[in-house]
């Protein structure tokens, strides 16, 4: 299959927008005195997981880093407090990586930051937000190929 000049134009749209408010939110957050948006990507992840833990392949599958880019990310929140590595009952080589309390108020801390760039740089409205979580996740799903 070919891309036409339409989807080449939407994905280098998708990859100016993500740069552009990536930038904005590291810049804010750097100007309060916070960590990097990896930091909150991480957290954010462990607080809406059950039980608050993942595996941390679990972990390492939902961000935007390599495993090796994780594993180094996991070992500087956890040496911060912000979270923990448990053992996984059953698998001697299984880890989880749970939010510790300093972890839910270092994101707390975060929120109002990420929130407020947000609201100012992704200004669309909830029809158009729709429209672009559904273009957006159906590229983002792993497809089966046949």
């Amino acid at each position: 299959m070919s891309l036409s000049d339409q989807q080449l134009d939407a994905w280098r749209s998708v990859l100016h927008a993500q740069a552009r408010v990536v930038g904005l939110v590291e810049a804010a957050f750097g100007e309060a005195g916070l960590p990097p948006l990896g930091w909150y990507d991480v957290l954010w992840a462990l607080r809406r997981a059950p039980d608050r833990k993942l595996r941390l392949s679990d972990l390492a599958d939902s961000l935007t880093v390599s495993r090796g880019g994780a594993t180094k990310l996991v070992d500087r929140l956890a040496a911060q407090g912000l979270l923990r590595r448990e053992a996984c009952e059953g698998d001697q080589r299984g880890w989880y990586a749970a939010i510790t309390p300093a972890g839910t108020a270092l994101l707390r801390r975060m929120w109002p930051v990420y929130r407020r760039v947000l609201e100012e740089a992704f200004d669309v409205d909830d029809a158009d937000a729709a429209t672009i979580a559904a273009a957006l996740g159906g590229v983002s799903r792993e497809r089966a190929r046949a």
